[in-house]
């Protein structure tokens, strides 16, 4: 089957529900919630990062995710929600549908960052 970007994007978006950083905030306030950024590294140290999330790159998260990977976090877990997010909801909409397909159910895509800034959501420094 031959696919693009456009077709992977739309079923990722399909698979995986956006949600608001109000959304968000409720969800992480119940606890038990992974928050994962996905971005690179040069990305993460202009911004900072969602209080309290984990970061992942996009390209190491199906290693982290997996638990019988050798690189497996023990963070990632099939039964907690995961909420993802990037610069702009793409990396984390694709992160999420790899997610999803690997048997994580409950997983959300928060969007990007800056979403996440504007709606008053608490940043920390990355490191």
């Amino acid at each position: 089957m031959v696919t693009n970007v456009k077709q992977m994007m739309e079923a990722a978006n399909a698979a995986v529900p956006r949600i608001t950083p109000a959304q968000a905030r409720d969800m992480i306030a119940q606890g038990n919630v992974l928050v994962v950024d996905v971005r690179d590294a040069p990305e993460l140290e202009k911004t900072g990062k969602v209080a309290g999330a984990v970061h992942v790159s996009r390209g190491m998260l199906d290693f982290r995710a997996d638990p019988d990977s050798p690189y497996h976090d023990k963070r990632f877990d099939k039964t907690r929600p995961v909420i993802l997010y990037c610069a702009s909801g793409g990396r984390s909409a694709l992160g999420g549908k790899l997610l999803k397909d690997m048997g994580y159910q409950q997983v959300h895509n928060l969007g990007g960052i800056n979403e996440w800034i504007d709606g008053g959501g608490a940043i920390e420094k990355a490191g």
